[in-house]
């Protein structure tokens, strides 16, 4: 299985995303999430064998109890670019209030599942969701100047949970399931 662990958007999130995602329509080289998909990985862990996954779960419980994150409010807003710039391989949308919140899940999911031989993650954290991502530089130049320039709030809402989420890649590009959700206490 192909896993992450995720803070899921609403679904009435999805159409605000969408408009977001109209801004960049005009950007040849950019490729485009799926709205209905939005969601924070929190850890990526890549592929897991299913006799792994009660060990998994078990970390993941941990890290909620350690990391003493209880439901809070996220707000989506404003633009950002990975790495940077002058060379942007991922578009995000950022996360105002909550942040802290997520990294504190971050960092106490990944202290456990490392414990566990999951690889550490090689850069800082960075709460976001990801638009698009960009597979030549052709509209280059309008991506750095959208994301200059458009300030978007998409929304606020609870995080009550944080999911482990299985990918599937299709044709079609990934579909997500859940394959449990984690209460924050």
């Amino acid at each position: 299985m192909r896993l992450f662990v995720s803070i899921d958007l609403p679904d009435e999130f999805t159409a605000d995303i969408e408009t977001v995602q109209d801004e960049f329509a005009d950007a040849s080289g950019l490729s485009f999430t799926d709205p209905e998909q939005a969601h924070v990985t929190l850890k990526f862990l890549g592929d897991v064998n299913g006799g792994e996954l009660p060990r998994v779960k078990n970390a993941l419980r941990r890290a909620i109890e350690k990391a003493e994150v209880e439901p809070f409010e996220a707000t989506y807003e404003g633009l950002g670019v990975f790495p940077d710039l002058g060379y942007i391989q991922v578009l995000w949308l950022g996360v105002g209030d909550g942040s802290e919140e997520m990294t504190a899940l971050h960092e106490a999911t990944e202290r456990e599942v490392t414990r566990l031989g999951f690889d550490p993650e090689d850069h800082d954290f960075t709460p976001h969701v990801t638009l698009a991502r960009m597979e030549h530089a052709g509209g280059k130049e309008l991506v750095q100047e959208n994301v200059e320039q458009l300030d978007p709030t998409v929304g606020t809402t609870e995080v009550p949970e944080i999911r482990l989420t299985e990918s599937v890649l299709t044709d079609d590009g990934p579909e997500y399931s859940t394959v449990e959700s984690f209460a924050l206490e």
